[in-house]
């Protein structure tokens, strides 16, 4: 015969700490992804750059190379 040690009278006990309590506890998260964001975005657009002077990859993408110089020379917050 086995015992059952669970006491089901009780709900189980979640820690919530108040001075956390309305905090985006992952707001970090969000930063991170706007700084790889910003990465990837100066990333691009230096390789956009770098494509500007060869007119077969620019009609690859579909751009002219004024679009491509343009979009490259914006800023990466942008």
């Amino acid at each position: 015969m086995s015992t059952l040690f669970a006491d089901s009278d009780h709900p189980p006990r979640i820690r919530r700490d108040v001075a956390t309590a309305g905090h985006q506890p992952n707001s970090w998260l969000v930063r991170l992804d706007k700084l790889l964001s910003y990465s990837e975005r100066m990333h691009q657009r230096a390789d956009l750059r770098a494509v500007a002077d060869e007119p077969h990859l620019l009609a690859d993408i579909g751009v002219t190379r004024e679009e491509a110089l343009e979009q490259a020379d914006a800023p990466f917050w942008r």
